[in-house]
């Protein structure tokens, strides 16, 4: 039997390296009719379109009531070109919980992905930071912090140059 379109995607892409997750989001709300397009919402318009997403689709439970409070969830099939997307998404979007369904046995990862990974995780969590403390600091504190994150920004930017430069000469 021929492969359809999609298990041909699948099967390539996890062949160079992509990951195939089952992602599972829950969502709470007082008003039982916004559930299902907020989640709806989140598979289309937020999950789709993050970086290194290659497909995704959901199935939306229907809505349980509990003490007043309707509840309800989705199971997310997404498709990546790498390990590190879904790292980001998992930051971003905080799913309730995660399946890696391929590769089976290992995925292995080379420095370069690796040290993206790292970086990609420190800006995500100096965003976080960022937007806390825009919520508490003062005008003058807020600005003191920014000029810190974009001189830290610059140096991390040498630093990588520094070292792109080393690579070449042996060290």
């Amino acid at each position: 039997m021929a492969k359809s379109s999609v298990e041909a995607v699948t099967e390539d892409k996890i062949a160079k390296g992509g990951v195939l997750a089952r992602l599972y989001f829950d969502v709470q709300d007082t008003d039982k009719s916004k559930l299902q397009p907020m989640l709806t919402e989140l598979i289309s318009e937020h999950l789709l379109k993050e970086r290194g997403v290659v497909y995704c689709t959901g199935t939306i439970e229907d809505p349980i009531e509990k003490n007043g409070i309707f509840i309800t969830s989705a199971s997310v099939m997404i498709l990546l070109e790498s390990f590190a997307p879904l790292i980001n998404i998992a930051f971003r979007y905080a799913p309730a919980g995660c399946e890696i369904l391929r590769p089976e046995r290992e995925l292995c990862l080379r420095t370069n992905q690796l040290q993206s990974l790292v970086l990609d995780v420190s800006e995500i969590a100096t965003g976080y930071s960022k937007y806390m403390l825009e919520k508490v600091m003062d005008k003058d504190a807020l600005e003191d912090f920014k000029k810190r994150l974009d001189n830290r920004a610059e140096l991390g930017k040498r630093l990588m140059e520094k070292r792109g430069e080393g690579e070449g000469n042996g060290t």
